[in-house]
């Protein structure tokens, strides 16, 4: 990965995806492991969670007050669920994420790659990318109270037979997913490639993503927004032809499209993280911020004690 910064502060969006996309290439073995190990059960895990949930769910539906009794061990073993399923789901997001974006360091400062040293920095990195994710977990929380503010607006919009209350809580529900969701992630995404590759991290890594971000916020929130779309419409599909398909599908075209949705939806994560990784030195260059290979080279070499 030898691209000059000037060559780098000119990336466009496609430009910026061929580039991440070549990268495996320059260490196929470590890149397949990373996949296989951490990638592969992530991916699987987000979409098989509902083959669980899903059961359960329609047993609540169907039960009625004789069976309060029944109702409450299938809410706890739902909850039981959920919760096992969050974990896995932000601990292997986090270690995919450390990585990744480790790994595509490595090759980028001319360090010897191998899945040996990107396990063995793991630890070290997956402390400093945790406290960053409590401070966007903080910053998502606010918005989710906005966004659920507007969405009683909704309901009452619908409940006093409003339509311009409706139509302004539709806009405001839209233009706040479309505009604050997206750069939220964005901000998370370069917060974190900022956690593992720079001296700060948590709320000092946000903020120096928020200056990085600057003038690369467009093309930031097209690649966000254009993952969203695909990992939803994976999860549609998904949802409609393996969850609740068992009446309309074989057994055998279930278990094909899934095997493919899963092998589909590993490749839009590996890609998302590359990306997420080549776009640090993007806006690095774009703002004309010289990266020092050779002191990048070393503070790597700082996750694996080589001081």
């Amino acid at each position: 990965m030898d691209i000059p910064a000037e060559d780098l502060q000119l990336f466009t969006l496609p430009a910026l995806m061929a580039a991440s996309i070549s990268i495996p290439r320059l260490s196929p073995r470590t890149f397949s492991l990373i996949t296989l190990i951490l990638i592969f059960p992530l991916s699987f895990a987000i979409l098989a969670h509902s083959l669980f949930t899903h059961p359960i769910l329609s047993r609540l539906q169907q039960q009625n007050d004789k069976n309060a009794s029944d109702s409450g061990h299938e809410w706890a073993l739902l909850l039981s669920i959920q919760f096992l399923y969050l974990l896995f789901l932000f601990s292997f997001s986090l270690l995919s994420t450390a990585a990744v974006v480790f790994t595509v360091a490595s090759i980028y400062s001319s360090k010897p790659v191998s899945f040996s040293n990107t396990i063995s920095a793991i630890p070290s990195v997956f402390r400093r990318l945790f406290v960053t994710f409590l401070w966007v977990s903080l910053l998502m929380f606010a918005y989710n109270v906005v966004f659920l503010g507007i969405l009683v607006l909704i309901i009452v919009a619908v409940d006093t037979d409003s339509p311009l209350l409706l139509m302004v809580s539709m806009v405001l529900a839209f233009g706040l997913f479309l505009f604050v969701h997206v750069y939220i992630t964005a901000l998370w995404h370069l917060a974190s490639v900022v956690s593992v590759l720079e001296n700060v991290y948590g709320l000092a890594a946000m903020r120096k993503s928020y200056e990085l971000l600057k003038g690369k916020v467009f093309m930031a929130g097209g690649f966000v927004f254009g993952d969203l779309v695909v990992c939803g419409g994976i999860n549609g599909v998904f949802g409609a032809v393996v969850v609740h398909g068992d009446g309309d599908y074989s057994v055998f075209t279930r278990v094909v499209v899934g095997g493919l949705l899963v092998g589909v939806l590993v490749i839009v994560n590996l890609v998302g993280l590359l990306v997420q990784s080549v776009f640090y030195y993007v806006c690095k260059s774009f703002h004309h911020q010289e990266i020092d290979k050779s002191a990048l080279h070393d503070h790597l070499g700082g996750y694996l004690g080589e001081w």
